[in-house]
């Protein structure tokens, strides 16, 4: 006991010097001519280079409900926006661990609502290798112990889980209720910043002091329950402490540049250290990563790959072996060649059949007269037959059936005699005529049959180059697929807008929850309540702030969802607000596939 004051005496002469020099400092500001209405812009630029230098850097927050400032006055726009970032600056960080803390909540609780088979299949398979051989000997020792029954593991599993749904349900309720008391705050004293920052702001500081010694008692509360009896080592080593301020002049007008830029900066702190233990916390129970919950096919896939690099290796050319070599050479040769049957050579096909028609047209032309001298000659000798068979004369257009009947009636008639005919007859002019027919008919044949061919050679091409069309419709869907980047709320598919939908009914949702905890008297629910829903504002106004960028839409957009967070607009109004919301606007409405 005698060696703790020499302990603590190095600690408390660095926190005095610490002390007076930022004390020092802050007097020497005050000698540099400036004026008076540009204090908060002085002091906060000076707080946030010592106490916020190395805090990095977050997207923006749910605009604060503050009133339309007034533009008579540059200055007070400059102070204004300067409070304004104080002010998100500590709402973005409690947005920042309540995502945190509800994300891991919703694996939870997706756990604890399957089946006993699949809380086993999770204990034993999906918490890495370790918990993967403790749950199998644990497992073997139970079915020896008490024959094939898995019913204590299945009773471990849901205190594993009920656990961690616990500690992360009382987070989010008290970081909701710290959040919905900041912004309802902000709400109440929006005129008075706007019109008079410099005078509000240090009461306002005040009040937020007194919301964080409210945290850090709901947090201590946490703490002294689940220390005991909690499985999770070190999970509470250590209580959370907030900083307060000291015993300074609680009327905001009366306070010194030294004594608001000590409060920002305790803020600051007060900020830092709750994101630090949150993070501790949250580790402890948050949900296993994506290489814990899929360690045994990444370790297969880690044991193939290493075969497969050994048989690889031993057909290198580093074991002296030229298969890759011949491999590699194949497979270009196969891919040259698909390239050339399937791309190269149908698009020459097509190019040909639609460029060069009218050589095509000249050569179909030619074979037309090369028929038609065949028609004409076979005329001309039925013509001559018949008048002679006849003995009279036929006009020029007679039709040639007519005059094939006739050497076919004659034909009929000379082979009563055949050998006689054949010398002295007209069996074999008759024989000549139909050969000449055959000839026509072929030529005929063939002509058309041509004509079939060219008419569907782009066809013939088409389908050759399928196979590469659809190989090229496979690769740019992959592609697509990896830009979107369709999973997550702020894509542009359809999953994105359904999640962005679930979003807008998740807002509902809890907006009637809250109402419906006020009506009942609930003070401390309706506040949590009222957290979760400016959470989930804060989610849908990024998830939609780039697609309605895009439209046009978004400053129509943002003020609804604005308003949607006011603590004084009726709950009637607010569900109106949503259902347009869902209606209207283009980034909200469902798929066109859908509907």
């Amino acid at each position: 006991m005698e060696d703790r004051p020499s302990q603590d005496e190095p600690q408390g002469v660095k926190t005095l010097v610490s002390f007076y020099s930022h004390y020092l400092w802050n007097r020497f500001f005050t000698f540099l001519p400036s004026s008076n209405s540009n204090v908060i812009g002085k002091i906060f630029n000076f707080s946030r280079q010592t106490a916020r230098a190395s805090s990095r850097r977050r997207r923006p927050c749910l605009p604060l409900p503050l009133p339309s400032y007034s533009p008579e006055s540059s200055l007070v726009v400059k102070e204004a926006s300067v409070v304004y970032e104080v002010l998100e600056d500590i709402m973005g960080h409690i947005l920042v661990n309540l995502h945190n803390v509800e994300k891991n909540l919703r694996f939870w609780q997706s756990r604890a609502e399957s089946s006993n088979s699949r809380k086993l299949c999770f204990m034993i398979f999906e918490r890495g290798p370790r918990a993967f051989i403790y749950g199998t000997v644990q497992l073997v020792q139970e079915c020896i112990a008490d024959g094939p029954s898995v019913h204590h593991l299945c009773q471990s599993a849901s205190a594993y889980i009920s656990e961690r749904l616990d500690v992360l349900t009382t987070l989010r309720r008290v970081l909701a209720t710290f959040l919905a008391e900041v912004y309802m705050e902000v709400d109440r004293c929006g005129e008075e910043l706007v019109k008079d920052p410099e005078k509000s702001f240090p009461s306002l500081l005040v009040t937020i002091n007194s919301l964080f010694s409210n945290l850090e008692a709901s947090i201590g509360h946490l703490h002294a329950i689940r220390r005991a009896d909690s499985s999770v080592d070190g999970s509470y080593s250590f209580p959370l402490l907030f900083e307060t301020l000291p015993e300074v002049n609680q009327e905001g007008s009366q306070w010194t540049e030294c004594e608001i830029a000590d409060a920002i900066n305790l803020v600051n702190k007060n900020i830092q250290k709750l994101g630090s233990y949150l993070s501790i916390i949250v580790a402890k129970h948050q949900k296993p990563k994506k290489v814990t919950q899929y360690w045994i096919p990444y370790t297969c896939g880690a044991v193939g790959l290493s075969v497969c690099s050994m048989w690889l290796l031993r057909h290198s050319r580093l074991m002296g072996s030229p298969d890759i070599d011949n491999w590699i050479r194949d497979a270009k040769d196969s891919t040259v060649s698909f390239f050339n049957e399937h791309v190269e050579q149908p698009l020459l096909s097509i190019r040909d059949e639609l460029f060069d028609t009218f050589r095509k047209r000249h050569k179909g032309v030619m074979e037309i007269e090369e028929v038609q001298l065949t028609a004409n000659s076979l005329h001309r000798m039925l013509l001559a037959f018949s008048e002679q068979t006849k003995g009279q004369k036929f006009p020029e257009n007679a039709s040639d059936q007519e005059m094939l009947e006739i050497v076919m009636a004659r034909y009929e008639k000379e082979l009563m005699h055949p050998i006689q005919n054949l010398l002295s007859g007209e069996l074999a002019r008759a024989l000549l005529i139909q050969v000449q027919k055959l000839k026509l008919d072929i030529e005929t044949a063939m002509l058309e049959l041509d004509q079939i061919l060219k008419a569907n050679e782009i066809n013939f091409a088409i389908l050759a180059a399928l196979p590469a069309f659809f190989l090229s419709i496979i690769l740019l869907m992959l592609v697509r697929a990896w830009f979107k980047q369709d999973t997550k709320a702020e894509g542009r598919g359809r999953i994105a807008r359904r999640q962005r939908r679930l979003l807008l009914v998740e807002v509902e949702k809890r907006i009637l929850q809250y109402q419906t905890f006020v009506d009942q008297g609930l003070e401390k629910e309706s506040q949590c309540m009222f957290g979760l829903v400016l959470y989930s504002l804060d989610r849908l106004f990024h998830a939609v702030e780039r697609h309605a960028k895009s439209t046009g839409e978004w400053q129509s957009l943002r003020q609804d969802i604005i308003d949607l967070g006011k603590p004084g607009l009726q709950t009637t109004y607010k569900l109106v607000v949503t259902s347009r919301m869902e209606r209207v606007y283009e980034c909200l409405l469902p798929s066109l596939k859908q509907r």
